[in-house]
């Protein structure tokens, strides 16, 4: 098993490059082998009233390819539900634990399963099942060999997850140093065109602001910039 394998699981395309950018570029520059799941089609997103409906899934799984290429990232998947109507059912579970069983990573992203009432936006009802899925499915579900007896039948065997790191949390127990690669992030986010209104002018400066508080909060000194994440141990 390969120290350096991360799996980063999110609602949305888009969703890694707004909690994760600059830690996955940061990962990816140090040697990681970084894998995407993307759990929803991301049709609900989007501003331009010109675009058709139909369009926006294929438009945003682009954009999240775009991005990830941007930040190093080669392995990109799609499960294809819904955007708006996720739900941390067992159908899902079951297609999170497929997936960890297949890229067997030491190290699980995902969303957190927790409101966030200090940053609203990082509590999508999206995010929390997403957040509440994958934990589900790092434990006890991909690890559990009588669990999801169909990933068996497929030759999937069981995997355990070293650590999971939440993003979102509002109790932040980890923090990535992100200065260095905070214009690989920018990048990565800019790829989101869908997604960007006249207003995102200011994305640099809002995503620069949330950054600097996190790094204040790490203890990090004036000028610094982090990304945090609650750690948890599930070994």
């Amino acid at each position: 098993m390969d120290e350096n394998t991360v799996l980063v699981i999110t609602a949305h395309p888009d969703d890694v490059d707004f909690g994760a950018g600059g830690t996955v570029a940061t990962w990816v520059s140090a040697g990681a082998e970084v894998t995407y799941c993307v759990v929803t089609d991301g049709d609900a997103g989007g501003f331009d009233p010109e675009v058709p409906r139909r369009l926006i899934g294929s438009i945003r799984r682009a954009e999240q390819m775009t991005a990830a290429e941007v930040l190093g990232v080669k392995d990109v998947m799609f499960l294809g539900y819904p955007d708006g109507r996720l739900t941390p059912s067992i159908e899902l579970r079951r297609d999170l634990s497929r997936v960890i069983r297949q890229v067997k990573p030491t190290r699980v992203v995902c969303q957190s399963p927790e409101r966030n009432y200090e940053r609203i936006y990082a509590s999508h009802p999206d995010h929390l099942a997403a957040g509440e899925a994958a934990l589900s499915a790092v434990y006890p579900d991909a690890r559990n060999q009588f669990a999801h007896p169909e990933l068996a039948a497929q030759g999937l065997d069981p995997h355990t997850v070293q650590e999971v790191w939440m993003m979102g949390s509002d109790k932040p127990n980890t923090f990535v140093d992100i200065t260095d690669s905070f214009e690989s992030k920018l990048s990565a986010l800019r790829a989101h065109l869908s997604q960007l209104t006249d207003a995102d002018g200011r994305l640099e400066e809002r995503i620069r602001a949330w950054a600097a508080e996190q790094a204040r909060a790490a203890g990090k000194s004036e000028g610094r910039l982090v990304e945090g994440f609650r750690r948890i141990s599930t070994s």
